[in-house]
C-alpha cells in the first residue's frame, strides 16, 4: 500500500503491537531476524487498517539502521465466528496456489486465529477508482485472468449451495423480528427460483473471487499492474455473478462515517457495464463477441439478484457473530431491499434485462 493512501487506511496512530497474540509476535520476530536492514525485531509497530468488515488487519514495520522503513508484512486476524462463512484450510490452499502462480501476496506464517502475507508494494484503490475508466479497463483483464485460474478441487458452482448453508445459519441466529422483516421464510423458493432462471447451459464457468470491492483491488502507481488480495470467498461459479458483484459494490464506500450505506445511484450504468465486458471478453484475444457481450450483460443483470442474498444473508449472520464496527443487519436489509425492488423488473419482463435496467435505472436504484 503506497504512501499515497496508506494513512486513510490507518485506523489509529496507536501502535497495536500488544492486540496481537503471542504466537502471531513470535513469528513476526522470527521473519524480522532474518531480515539484515531490521534494527530490532522486538520493536515492532502495528497498525491497525480500517476497512475490513470480516477480519482485522494490521501492517506492521520495524526501523532500520538509517532511520527508513524496513521491509512490511500484513497480519490478518480472523473475525471471530467467520468459519460459518468458510473453510480456513480451504481458502489458504486457494491463498498459496495463486500466489505461486503469481497473482497475489506470499504466505508468511500462520498463528491460531490468523495468518501473516507479504505487504504489497502497491496502494489500495479507492471507491471512486472504480469509475476511473483505465481502471476499470484494467481490473476487467485482471479479472479475466483470474477467472482463468487453473485451481484445484471440482470445477462445479458453489453459489448455490452456499446460499442455501447460509440461510440454515441466518434462521438460526436471526430473531423471530428479523426473521419477519428479511423474509427468511420465503427464502428456500426465492434461491430455488434463481437457480433455476440462471443455470443455464451457456454459463461459463471460472474461479470467481466473488469480493471484489475496491478494498481487495491493489494497484502499483508506477507499472499500473494489479493485484488481487483477501479469497476468503473464493470457488468455482459463474463469471457472470463475479462481474456481478463488482458492478454492485461500486454501490458502496467502506472508509467514511457510515460505512454500511450503499448508494445505488452509482451502479454503472449501461455503457459502462457494455464497456467493461468488452475488455474483459477482448482481453483473451476474442475478435467475434457482440452476441457474447449482449448475453454476458443480461446474465449479469440477473445475477445481482443472486449477489444481494449472498451478502444480505452474510449481513444477517455478520450482525450476531462479528464484533466489527459496522452495522451488518443495515447492510442487509439495503441488500434485501434492492433485491426484492430488482426482482420485480429483471424477472418479470420479456424484454433484455440490461435494456430494462437502463430504462429503468432511476426506479432500480
Amino acid at each position: 500500500m503506497g504512501a499515497t493512501n496508506e494513512d486513510f487506511y490507518a485506523k489509529s496512530p496507536i501502535n497495536k503491537v500488544d492486540y496481537l497474540p503471542r504466537e502471531a509476535k513470535e513469528i513476526l520476530k522470527s521473519l524480522a531476524s532474518k531480515w539484515k536492514n531490521v534494527l530490532d525485531p522486538n520493536a515492532m509497530e502495528v497498525i491497525n487498517l480500517k476497512g475490513a468488515m470480516t477480519n482485522e488487519v494490521f501492517k506492521v514495520k520495524w526501523q532500520t539502521p538509517t532511520g527508513e522503513t524496513s521491509q512490511r508484512v500484513l497480519v490478518r486476524m480472523y473475525g471471530e465466528g467467520t468459519e460459518i462463512f468458510f473453510n480456513r484450510d480451504d481458502e489458504i490452499r486457494a491463498f498459496e496456489c495463486i500466489s505461486k502462480s503469481g497473482y497475489g501476496p506470499r504466505l508468511l506464517g500462520r498463528f491460531a486465529n490468523g495468518r501473516i502475507e507479504e505487504f504489497i508494494n502497491a496502494r489500495t484503490l479507492l471507491a471512486s477508482d472504480l469509475r476511473d475508466p483505465s481502471i476499470s479497463a484494467l481490473i476487467a483483464i485482471k479479472m479475466k485472468e483470474f477467472h482463468d485460474l487453473n485451481m484445484p478441487g471440482p470445477k462445479k458452482v458453489h453459489l448455490w449451495d452456499v446460499l442455501r448453508k447460509w440461510l440454515v445459519e441466518a434462521r438460526k441466529l436471526a430473531s423471530p423480528e428479523e426473521a419477519k422483516m428479511f423474509h427468511l421464510d420465503a427464502m428456500d423458493n426465492e434461491i430455488s427460483l434463481l437457480e433455476e432462471r440462471l443455470s443455464t447451459t451457456h454459463q461459463k464457468i471460472g474461479f470467481c473471487h466473488n469480493d471484489l470491492q475496491y478494498g481487495n483491488i491493489m494497484i502499483d502507481e508506477e507499472t499500473k499492474s494489479l493485484t488481487l488480495i483477501d479469497y476468503e470467498y473464493a470457488s468455482y461459479n459463474p463469471i457472470a455473478y463475479d462481474i456481478a458483484n463488482h458492478f454492485c459494490e461500486m454501490a458502496a464506500n467502506y472508509h467514511t462515517e457510515t460505512p454500511h450505506i450503499l448508494d445505488y445511484s452509482k451502479y454503472p450504468d449501461l455503457e459502462e457495464r457494455r464497456l467493461f465486458v468488452e475488455t474483459y471478453l477482448r482481453s483473451s484475444g476474442e475478435e467475434q463477441i457482440d452476441s457474447k457481450v449482449e448475453q454476458l450483460l443480461d446474465d449479469i443483470e440477473n445475477f445481482t439478484l443472486a449477489n444481494h442474498l449472498f451478502w444480505g444473508f452474510w449481513g444477517i449472520i455478520s450482525e450476531h457473530v462479528n464484533n466489527i464496527d459496522f452495522d451488518y443487519k443495515e447492510y442487509a436489509n439495503q441488500r434485501f431491499q434492492d433485491y426484492w425492488l430488482r426482482k420485480q423488473y429483471l424477472m418479470s419482463s420479456p424484454a433484455s434485462s440490461h435494456d430494462l435496467s437502463a430504462k429503468e435505472g432511476k426506479v432500480l436504484h
